[in-house]
């Protein structure tokens, strides 16, 4: 049996082939033999709804009233959000909206401006 290398995203060593591409039973990610966990974390590009590549600092327009759970506040369409952070996890946006305060976002509900 051949060492194969453990999972990038849980660690798991009992990883296994399928065809080309190696699986992780634990946690079901699925890649090629030669993508290492570093190219993994660097080929994520975070994109607002239209496609466009965010970066850290960007200003970014709400396309959607998002409604803000545990109050009856709304971010109507259209809010600007100045100076934003990009975040791991289903939320990939971290800011701070004027009148609200700290919030994270979803990448699909934004657009560069």
């Amino acid at each position: 049996m051949s060492a194969l290398p453990p999972c990038p995203q849980c660690s798991s060593e009992y990883t296994y082939q399928d065809g080309a591409l190696l699986v992780c039973p634990e946690c079901a990610h699925e890649w090629s033999a030669g993508e290492t966990a570093e190219s993994a974390e660097t080929d994520k590009v975070i994109r607002d709804s239209v496609g466009n590549p965010l970066q850290d600092g960007d200003t970014v327009t709400v396309i959607k009233d998002l409604k803000v759970k545990g109050s009856s506040l709304v971010v109507k369409v259209g809010t600007k959000v100045k100076n934003i952070r990009l975040v791991d996890g289903d939320h990939d946006i971290d800011c701070k909206i004027d009148g609200i305060g700290a919030m994270k976002l979803k990448s699909e509900f934004v657009k560069k401006a």
